[in-house]
């Protein structure tokens, strides 16, 4: 005796039907869930009156990667604003950030503060 093969689909497209060997072909699609993008963060430096600004412009190039003058524009928001944002990141990218920033603040004995808050 001949086993028939039987194919249980998800969904059937341009499926054809073999009546000789009463078998149903066809492909299996299966739909996929769209992925979300990850939440993005701001990383946030607030201005304090006794950090310096060549710590500041260092936190800048060593820990963001930012250029001199990029560091510099982003300092002077700080020192003139109050606040200023070194970079937009996932979560954890901007966690660790401030983590890095809050260390070398405290190895230094400066009081400068990080934050991060959702874009």
């Amino acid at each position: 005796m001949k086993q028939k093969e039987i194919i249980t689909p998800l969904f059937m497209a341009d499926h054809q039907r073999d009546d000789e060997n009463n078998v149903e072909r066809g492909v299996a699609v299966k739909t996929r869930p769209k992925t979300k993008k990850p939440s993005q963060y701001r990383v946030v430096l607030l201005n304090d009156d006794y950090t310096p600004m060549d710590f500041v412009i260092g936190i800048l190039v060593g820990i963001f990667k930012r250029s001199e003058g990029e560091a510099t524009t982003i300092m002077l928001a700080v020192h003139k604003n109050g606040v200023g944002v070194c970079g937009i990141y996932s979560f954890e990218v901007a966690e660790t950030k401030v983590g890095q920033v809050m260390d070398a603040a405290k190895r230094a004995q400066h009081p400068l503060k990080c934050t991060l808050e959702k874009a």
